[in-house]
């Protein structure tokens, strides 16, 4: 036996023995976000498992611990939010994260990776890797396209046992009837008997909220309709790379204030999607995730955003398939006034989209919460919490 095998093996001796004392018929997770929206990808999952006294949710944020507030700042009741100095010095049985991320962790966990989202940007990391992936003990994938994307790139093999096609927890209620359009409206002080716009771009200095948001906004605003703005998380960070230098939220609520408009708080895009009647984005995984409502959706064409984030062609092709494609704020606005007079143009595409991206949506936080079990050698139990049982809608 080599040296490092036998390193490994001593290694892998000395987990089983900690794992053994420290457990006492419980199990530990670590759920490890970049962002608020990470955390919002694995809450559906610790929110089903939140009955069982044997578990307990920790959260760290190992690449920002200085957000770390910021980013839980949705944390479902019960979570224990520690720094990454005392993630490392403690014993997890589970590593759950929805973004390339690997605390250094070395009292050993079964890592879980679940993706947080289905644009295919940056498709050298997310969906056509050029690193293995090969490291984590399981992979949630979210759609069988990404999988096979990841097979055929070489980051894992066919034969592994890692992948798991899950689908996306976090959307499951968007087609589940949970999410009522009027009463969300309702909580945003928004009036349900008028057309609701969504606007929610994706972050990027060459995005279309750099490159037109301001007028398109105002365009908007001018319209007989509730507008919802929603940024992304990313577009609120005041470092160019993310935001183009530009205080967004300072902006925007300046423009939006006295309007039948509201910038979005929440985290969580689902209650928005379920709000509007008719979507605006450039090319974000939200826009994606709306094809399940099937209702009309606007796509901003920005090749600059496209070229910068390496979104991978097939993506491209998939929303230009679902939605209306403009090049301008003007063309925007009149591609509203079309989809409200006819919501039903490119249902076929929208559902076809939809279909191929999310893989049984309704069901994945079941699927999820199994697996989960599964890897922390635990016996399910039934839940009494799902998500959005305990709060309203950020306004």
């Amino acid at each position: 036996m080599s040296l490092r095998r036998m390193a490994w093996t001593a290694i892998a001796a000395a987990r089983a023995v900690d794992a053994a004392v420290t457990r006492r018929g419980m199990r530990s997770v670590l759920i490890d976000s970049r962002t608020a929206m990470n955390y919002i990808m694995a809450a559906p999952i610790q929110a089903a498992m939140a009955a069982d006294p044997r578990l307990r949710f920790y959260a760290t944020a190992s690449d920002s611990p200085a957000q770390i507030a910021s980013i839980y700042r949705d944390a479902l009741p019960g979570t224990r939010i520690i720094s990454p100095r005392q993630a490392a010095v403690r014993r997890f049985d589970a590593y759950l994260t929805a973004d390339l991320l690997w605390a250094r962790l070395p009292r050993g966990a079964r890592r879980i990776q679940m993706f947080h989202g289905v644009a295919g940007k940056f498709a050298h990391d997310y969906d056509k890797p050029e690193t293995s992936m090969r490291r984590w003990h399981r992979l949630f994938f979210v759609n069988a396209r990404r999988l096979q994307n990841f097979i055929a790139s070489g980051a894992i093999d066919a034969s592994s046992d890692a992948p798991r096609l899950i689908g996306m927890p976090k959307v499951d209620r968007l087609v589940d009837g949970s999410l009522v359009r009027n009463d969300i409206l309702l909580s945003l002080n928004l009036d349900p008997a008028q057309p609701t716009v969504l606007y929610a771009p994706t972050w990027s200095a060459a995005s279309s909220l750099n490159l037109m948001g301001t007028d398109l906004i105002e365009r908007l605003l001018e319209r007989p309709s509730n507008l919802i703005v929603k940024l992304h998380d990313r577009s609120r960070d005041p470092r160019p790379f993310y935001s183009g230098g530009v205080n967004w939220v300072g902006r925007l609520t300046k423009m939006m204030a006295g309007r039948m408009a509201v910038l979005a708080e929440g985290a969580d895009v689902c209650p928005y999607l379920a709000a509007a009647d008719v979507m605006i984005t450039d090319h974000s995984s939200a826009g994606f995730e709306y094809l399940l409502l099937d209702r009309p959706l606007i796509r901003i064409h920005v090749p600059e955003l496209l070229r910068g984030s390496n979104i991978n062609p097939e993506y491209v092709s998939l929303m230009a398939d679902a939605a209306e494609s403009v090049d301008t704020a003007s063309q925007a606005v009149a591609a509203v006034d079309r989809a409200l007079a006819d919501p039903g143009a490119r249902s076929k595409s929208r559902r076809a989209v939809a279909d191929d991206l999310f893989y049984r949506p309704g069901t994945a936080t079941s699927r999820a919460v199994d697996e989960l079990y599964r890897t922390m050698d635990l016996e399910p139990v039934a839940s009494r919490y799902t998500i959005g049982s305990e709060a309203s809608v950020a306004r």
